[in-house]
């Protein structure tokens, strides 16, 4: 196991494999690592990233690894791991945040996201589909923010010790815990206040009829925006969705942009938004929300726009044309917009709703886990519900292909 999330689920993972007769040990990277890994079997890396191939080489060779498992194919520690794995046919599995949430966390061989096996043929789909009739049975759960925000804590509390034990440990998170912890307070803080006023604009805009284009922002720490698309970070998508709704939108059309739910709040997206209405003479034709319903928005607008982020997964479950502007998994003919966004506002169309059906009969079955790893019945959902993946020889995905 190489890293995991900021909670018990790989310690809870780790020690079922065990019992059920596995070899399990672990490379750690922090100090948050170690506290969620306690004293079991466990290799400490603490050097600089170029010398990981060649420790990663002996412990592969003397351990005689067959698989690894880690949460998040982007991280910089987990690169070099994956190339390598592959290199010595190692299997890799991937743990990713569910592409359909919030029952659901994701599992895949190989890679997640833009580098899923997932195949970008919907034709493919329609006969998987159909072959996978039924629905698939889920036990639902209840996460709390403040939990998840606790875990978070404690891992950094610990990764508090990294300029000792581990000093060339170098984090793949754009801020320091302090600073992300002050950003966090700040905007929960706030937020009763911000739920109230935008659940009341909310309310007004629907009422009011006014047509209506939905653009939910993403986190810009996610490897989805940093890696996966050609955006550096979310202030450069509003400024290309604005200049193309300026310039093609129906004059009597709003562009409503939603905060992600997690976001730090460190940057201030009215500021942005109100230099961009300047800039593009489009002065209130673009509503800001901080928090509000993601359903409720995509069931009234006439279109979202999204870069590769799973709010476009919902905008299509409740039947909203939506556009990607990078590779997701569902940015494919017959779900999707495929021409530019200038198009777009002028020709939205809804998606293919049997087509969409069976995308995601597709994906919960091979590649999304029943569970969380954030919640005490969650963690354990996913623990019980990965192993049929992790222990066999080729993913369902894989038989399916």
């Amino acid at each position: 196991m190489l890293q995991g999330v900021c909670s018990p689920f790989f310690s809870r993972l780790a020690d079922r494999l065990v019992a059920d007769g596995h070899c399990v040990s672990k490379i750690n990277f922090n100090g948050g690592d170690c506290v969620y890994w306690g004293n079991r079997p466990a290799w400490l890396f603490r050097w600089r990233l170029e010398e990981l191939v060649p420790f990663l080489e002996e412990r592969y060779r003397s351990a005689g690894v067959t698989d690894i498992i880690l949460f998040g194919d982007r991280r910089p520690v987990h690169r070099p791991a994956i190339e390598l794995a592959k290199k010595h046919g190692i299997r890799v599995h991937v743990f990713e945040e569910g592409y359909f949430r919030p029952y659901w966390v994701t599992l895949e061989r190989d890679g997640v996201n833009a580098l899923s096996l997932l195949p970008r043929d919907p034709d493919w789909y329609r006969r998987t589909g159909r072959l996978l009739a039924g629905t698939q049975q889920f036990e639902t759960f209840r996460t709390q923010f403040l939990t998840r925000a606790m875990h978070a804590v404690l891992y950094r509390l610990g990764c508090s010790a990294n300029p000792v034990l581990f000093p060339g440990y170098r984090t793949h998170a754009p801020f320091i815990a302090p600073v992300m912890f002050a950003g966090y307070v700040k905007r929960f803080a706030l937020k009763p206040w911000h739920q109230k006023r935008d659940n009341a604009a909310i309310t007004a805009l629907i009422e009011s009829r006014t047509p209506y284009y939905l653009l939910p922002l993403q986190l810009n720490s996610d490897a989805q925006i940093r890696d996966h698309s050609n955006f550096a970070h979310m202030s450069d998508v509003l400024e290309f969705a604005m200049e193309s709704f300026a310039l093609h939108a129906p004059p009597d059309s709003l562009l409503v942009v939603k905060n992600h739910p997690l976001d730090m709040g460190l940057v201030n997206y009215p500021r942005v938004i109100r230099k961009l209405e300047k800039r593009f003479d489009i002065a209130g034709r673009v509503a800001y929300l901080e928090t509000g319903n993601l359903e409720l928005l995509v069931r009234h607008a006439r279109g979202s726009v999204t870069v590769n982020s799973t709010a476009g997964s919902v905008a299509l479950q409740y039947n909203c044309p939506t556009i990607a502007l990078s590779n997701s998994i569902y940015n494919l003919p017959g779900l999707t917009f495929q021409g530019t966004l200038d198009q777009f506002w002028q020709a939205t169309t809804p998606p293919d709703e049997e087509l969409f059906r069976c995308f995601k009969s597709v994906v919960l079955r091979t590649c999304q886990v029943n569970g969380s790893f954030y919640c005490t019945r969650g963690i354990q959902l996913a623990v019980e519900n990965s192993l049929t993946s992790l222990t066999a020889v080729r993913s369902p995905l894989e038989e399916l292909l």
